[in-house]
């Protein structure tokens, strides 16, 4: 079975994150992703957060799968006109560089243009553009910036960045709809165009509830949040901590055990009062008016997670979730990620993938998450620095042996 992007071909420019998500999901659909980076050095993550000696981080290897890799030194004439085939030859250019490095090197969007005028340039930037374009972003400056660390946290606290990348595999992801869009788009128009996608724009996207409710402010306070009835909103939406955020409050609940993560998350739903306060003993609540109705629960939804809480801590968080489900209540363990790493139904889904690397040997990775029915994905090993330079040379540039033993000797590839 072929796979959605066979005969697709990626020049993948991109380095740490944002970049290699991207990339990375376009090879889990069959695309030819050729990873460029720099002789002798490679991409910076096959460095960083090394948990064994002298091999590929886990950092790389979690985001480089199913790729080739080839070394260039693009500052070299020779790896210039590499380059430039290598442009020639390929659907889509990826690039996460600082603004204006390639830019700098001669490699102007009006250049690749003209170079392959189907060429598709994709970019991840931190900023549009505005004051602030020129400036290098981080995952939790994206998160500053956009909207989420002001939003996130207790309202007695800091603001706080989230464990999960919004920013930098956010953006990537968001980069993968735009270049589908644009190969789409030149099946018709026949050329490429550029794409880019900013990391601030991204978090923000994803943060647009928070947005609604900034607009909500101006009608009154918002009655899901903790701070209802009793707390100051001032003229900014502040941090919810774990409210729910949408139209059915939710809390995450203690339940038995004691540890960090031993916790449910919960959300009440009107069709699920009765059941739970059944569960919970307290039957008059049903009924009483109250607490009869959503309206008036609402500015004592502290105290409705309390009583909920009360029973819940009798029970394991999977144990509370088998007997919520039995009511059709919405509720979620606090899962760690021993416990996610463990869990037998992630293997079997492909979203958790055991991978035999030739120098570290077998780890945890991430599968594709996006699941397409004749299109399934094979999660393969990360290349190692430069592994496949010479057949690309050959198959795509056009290079003899001796062309790229003069090139290596030079430190062009």
């Amino acid at each position: 079975m072929g796979k959605a992007l066979d005969d697709i071909r990626i020049l993948d420019m991109t380095h740490v994150q944002s970049g290699p998500t991207c990339t990375q999901i376009l090879a889990w659909f069959g695309a030819d992703v050729i990873k460029v980076e720099l002789p002798g050095r490679g991409d910076i993550t096959r460095g960083q957060l090394r948990d064994k000696p002298g091999v590929d981080s886990l950092y790389f290897t979690m985001l480089n799968s199913n790729k080739r890799s080839i070394t260039i030194n693009t500052k070299h004439e020779k790896g210039k006109e590499v380059f430039r085939k290598l442009i020639k030859a390929c659907d889509v250019m990826v690039e996460n560089f600082a603004p204006g490095a390639l830019d700098r090197q001669g490699f102007t969007w009006e250049v690749m243009h003209e170079l392959n005028p189907r060429l598709i340039y994709a970019s991840v930037k931190g900023f549009g553009p505005g004051p602030y374009e020129d400036c290098k972003v981080y995952e939790n400056i994206a998160q500053c910036t956009g909207g989420s660390a002001s939003t996130t946290g207790f309202d007695d606290g800091p603001p706080l960045v989230t464990g999960a990348q919004i920013g930098d595999s956010g953006t990537g992801i968001h980069l993968v709809a735009g270049i589908l869009a644009a190969l789409f788009q030149r099946e018709k128009s026949g050329q490429g165009q550029r794409v880019t996608c900013a990391m601030q724009d991204t978090v923000l996207n994803l943060c647009r509830v928070k947005l609604r409710d900034q607009q909500r402010l101006a009608a009154g306070p918002l009655m899901e949040y903790p701070q209802y009835p009793n707390g100051v909103f001032g003229d900014a939406v502040p941090r919810a901590g774990n409210a729910s955020g949408g139209g059915q409050p939710g809390w995450a609940v203690r339940t038995k055990g004691g540890g960090p993560n031993d916790y449910i998350y919960v959300i009440i739903q009107p069709p699920g009062w009765e059941p739970l306060m059944k569960m919970c003993g307290r039957p008059e609540l049903i009924i009483d008016p109250e607490w009869a109705t959503p309206e008036k629960r609402l500015p004592k939804l502290d105290k409705c997670f309390a009583i909920i809480e009360q029973w819940a801590m009798k029970f394991d968080k999977l144990e509370v979730m088998r007997e919520l489900n039995k009511f059709d209540i919405p509720c979620g363990p606090i899962l760690d990620m021993r416990e996610i790493a463990a869990e037998q139904s992630l293997r079997d889904s492909g979203t958790v993938v055991e991978v035999d690397h030739p120098k570290r040997g077998k780890f945890l990775t991430v599968g594709n998450p996006i699941k397409l029915s004749d299109s399934p994905t094979e999660v393969k090993p990360s290349p190692l620095l430069g592994e496949h330079t010479d057949e690309i040379l050959k198959s795509i540039v056009g290079w003899s042996d001796t062309e790229i033993a003069a090139a290596r000797k030079e430190g062009a590839v």
